[in-house]
């Protein structure tokens, strides 16, 4: 007890003077973004955790790309199991004046067999739980297809070829997938239905799902007895396999929290050794006093580690109320966005940050403190500092491993936490290579000033002379710069790269489900309207079977992705004339050549292992065709125009039934021929991709807000950096100023020694934050997000020339208190 007390009156005395406020908040600021992040994913996950049977709509879900065969059900209902079926797809809606792309879930009496549905009667009308689905000829719509389409309770809306009657609005889904991000407006209609729709015919895209709930032991048989007979396309889902329902853009949502959050733990990391470094120094002379006095190295160990295992636990907590009020924030902000209430937090994310406030103390303090605890009693007399020590840097690379451990679990992917770790490693080594030989370089140049340079000439000898030190700063520095540069010019330039992906007067509208005996009626209606006939392209589902003559074995392929793709139905096509957007990287294109071929895009062909001369072999509709593959295409995927990843020469897929599909652009004031469509051509989907561009736009700008909520911790901790860094040699700096202050010195050459100085160091950090801001949004441009990189070189420029001269003022400006102050009293005051 005498030792934590006196622990505790040092840590009170030291925070009221001012010693560990860099410290403290960088360990605030370290826990705060861990938690924040780590409450609202935690949070998340456990919702659907505890909705997975209602988010599955029953205890299992059955998936597939075609309709069940009927001894499904009979075998769920001999076992007990109760039995709903749905279908999902999306059409277009219409009345006279509108029309409007919706998901469309037709449903049958039974469902739902878990969970519950609500609907009202009309917008902001009380809501109420239905028991089961609309009647047959009915609809429920949700409020934003109420809004679309300008109807209320009692209208009729077309769907396919059927009139029904809107009978309420649907408020809430509990099955609708988990679907967090439901971009199209929802309509339900009665399974029923659905044959005098004409919507289900040849080549459209429904999926059909069959949803069995019963006894956990039934349901387990169930599932056993199923598993191995799911064929091609065939899936199911468990309570127990729910949770990958949250993918997509929850999903990067989350990395992109996780990525900002680790940011700021390494850069506070830094900020932590940077911060201690300078409380040890100025600790030594009262530490060797206090070993003339007899305090032994273990009870100066033991009050040092004591008050910073006090201060880590300061911050944890205060970290972690932090983190619950800006996870409370971060929730807010996608209040819009999530279509389910959150449990109440629990204390494991605290645990989180608490472990992690407690790691960067052990990894970037301990080493430190280690060397304090062996300060000699001759320091009083010959100011001697104590040389490393191997129980030092085992202490160093311990604290780091756990650190790097930390960081790969509280991220949720081992990729993700490696690639940060590993990418700071990367830049610390080559800041530190080029930080040392720059300043060596720029400490020869001294003489270069002549006679009148007297400022600059010893700024940058006194650059030299602590080489060592100034390294550590330009790291420092230049760490917190890359990151500030990350989270304001990168991102702008990511985002500008992004936006340039659609250019001006790209198709914003595609037609699909066109069958071959309405193209002429198709054309006439875009004549009609005055908009230009836009190419027609067939489009035939099939299933590739093999890869020349060897079945494909979905088991043997290790890549996920080419699994997923080899399991799946492709959409195929023939031409003879090369697609505008389609460029032939390897072989040739087969054009008019009456031989059987296949022309494979190059980023699935790389997927599947398939390569030139290769033959593969599909199954259309029931028909075996096989071809040779006689080129490989890149294709610009963000021309907005149809590609197909597998094109046939003519005489392959020709005589097979096919449907057609197109894309064109539609100005905003031609708007009435897609409700011309829809009234004429009720089967036909047409897709505004202009409205669902718009709404992925809207739902990242709200999950970018709630980013930047978390980034800016990052970029606190940046700036936090560059300040532990400048005052890490304040103290020296300052003894030398008063020094040479009593010699004679005047202050002008004094601020023209600080200046040179400041300046070398934010040119060396600057270039080198800029230059690393520059590699890592290239990487993450072409290896994450798949475009070409076009940097904003001025705007680099200028943030490291901003960088630069932050560096020079806050330096200058943090030593103009010592040229203030009379020598004498500097002297006393650091003595």
């Amino acid at each position: 007890m005498p030792a934590l007390r006196l622990a505790f009156n040092a840590l009170r005395r030291d925070l009221r003077a001012g010693e560990l406020t860099l410290l403290l908040l960088a360990l605030l600021l370290a826990v705060a973004s861990l938690t924040s992040v780590a409450f609202f994913s935690d949070r998340l996950s456990r919702a659907v955790t505890r909705d997975a049977n209602q988010l599955l709509g029953g205890d299992v879900l059955l998936s597939a790309d075609h309709p069940w065969a009927p001894a499904i059900g009979r075998e769920g209902r001999r076992r007990g199991l109760a039995e709903a079926s749905t279908l999902l797809f999306t059409s277009m809606v219409s009345t006279d004046e509108q029309a409007q792309l919706a998901g469309v879930k037709a449903v049958s009496a039974e469902y739902p067999l878990r969970g519950q549905l609500r609907i009202a009667d009309g917008p902001a009308l009380p809501e109420r739980v239905a028991q089961k689905g609309p009647r047959p000829g009915e609809v429920w719509l949700d409020e934003r297809l109420f809004g679309a389409l300008g109807v209320k309770r009692g209208d009729k809306v077309g769907v396919g070829n059927l009139q029904l009657v809107v009978s309420a609005m649907l408020t809430f889904e509990s099955d609708r997938g988990a679907n967090f991000f439901a971009f199209a407006p929802r309509l339900v209609m009665s399974l029923e239905d659905m044959p005098r729709s004409g919507l289900e015919q040849e080549g459209s895209r429904i999926t059909y799902r069959q949803h069995l709930a019963g006894e956990p032991q039934a349901v387990r048989d169930f599932e056993r007895w199923i598993q191995p007979r799911l064929g091609r396309g065939e899936s199911l889902e468990s309570i127990n396999q729910a949770r990958p329902e949250l993918r997509g853009m929850i999903d990067r949502a989350h990395r992109f929290l996780s990525l900002a959050a680790l940011l700021a733990v390494v850069l506070s990391a830094v900020a932590v050794g940077m911060a201690t470094r300078r409380f040890v120094q100025r600790h030594l002379d009262g530490c060797a006093a206090m070993r003339c006095f007899g305090a032994t190295q273990a009870r100066l160990l033991t009050l040092f580690l004591g008050e910073f295992l006090l201060l880590g636990v300061l911050a944890a907590v205060l970290g972690a109320l932090g983190g619950l009020v800006l996870h409370l924030a971060i929730e807010r902000a996608l209040a819009g966005l999530i279509a389910t209430t959150l449990p109440p937090p629990t204390f494991w994310p605290a645990f989180q940050g608490a472990l992690a406030s407690l790691l960067l103390l052990v990894g970037f303090a301990l080493p430190q403190l280690l060397r304090l605890g062996r300060v000699s009693t001759l320091r009083v007399l010959r100011r001697e500092w104590p040389a490393w020590q191997p129980l030092g840097w085992s202490a160093w690379l311990a604290g780091g491993l756990a650190l790097a451990a930390l960081m790969v679990w509280v991220a949720g992917d081992f990729k993700l936490g490696a690639y940060v770790v590993g990418g700071f490693a990367l830049a610390l080594l080559a800041y530190g290579v080029l930080a040392r030989a720059g300043i060596a370089l720029l400490a020869r140049t001294r003489g270069m000033a002549g006679a009148s340079g007297g400022g600059w000439r010893y700024g940058l000898a006194a650059l030299g002379r602590r080489s060592g030190s100034a390294t550590v700063q330009a790291v420092a520095l230049a760490l917190g710069i890359t990151a500030m540069l990350l989270l304001s010019v990168g991102l702008a330039d990511l985002l500008d790269g992004w936006r340039a992906k659609a250019p001006p007067g790209a198709p914003n509208r595609f037609i699909a489900n066109i069958q071959p005996d309405q193209r002429e009626a198709l054309r006439g209606l875009f004549e009609k309207a005055g908009v230009e006939d836009p190419d027609v392209l067939p489009m035939i589902r099939g299933r590739l079977l093999a890869v020349n003559g060897q079945p494909v074995k979905l088991d043997a392929m290790k890549d996920e992705r080419a699994r997923r793709l080899a399991e799946r139905e492709f959409n195929l096509s023939y031409a003879s004339r090369l697609q505008a957007g389609n460029h032939v990287v390897a072989g040739r294109w087969h054009g008019d050549d009456p031989q059987p071929a296949w022309s494979v895009e190059e980023g699935i062909a790389r997927q599947l292992g398939v390569k030139l001369g290769d033959r593969l072999r599909f199954d259309v509709a029931g028909t075996q065709v096989e071809a040779p593959v006689t080129s490989l295409r890149k294709l610009e995927w963000d021309s907005m125009r149809v590609n197909f990843y597998v094109v046939a020469s003519r005489g392959v897929l020709e005589p097979l039934p096919a449907s057609y599909i197109t894309s064109f652009h539609l100005p905003p004031e031609k708007g009435a021929l897609t409700i011309a469509i829809a009234r004429e051509l009720p089967n036909l989907s047409v897709i505004d991709v202009s409205a669902l561009l718009k709404q992925v736009q809207d739902t990242m700008d709200t999950l970018i807000r709630a980013v930047q909520l978390v980034f800016g911790l990052a970029l606190a901790a940046g700036v936090l950096v560059m300040a532990a860094a400048l005052q890490a040699t304040h103290d020296e700096r300052a003894h030398e100023l008063a020094v040479l202050r009593t010699l004679g010195a005047r202050n002008r050459q004094l601020r023209g020694a600080l200046l040179a100085e400041f300046a070398a160091l934010g040119l060396l950090a600057g270039v080198m934050g800029a230059a690393g801001a520059l590699a890592i949004a290239a990487a993450v441009a072409q290896g994450v997000f798949d475009f070409s990189f076009s940097p904003s070189w001025s705007r680099f420029a200028l943030g490291a020339l901003v960088g630069m001269l932050g560096v020079m003022l806050a330096g200058v400006g943090g030593t103009r208190s010592v040229l203030r102050r009379p020598p004498l009293e500097s002297l006393r005051a650091l003595a």
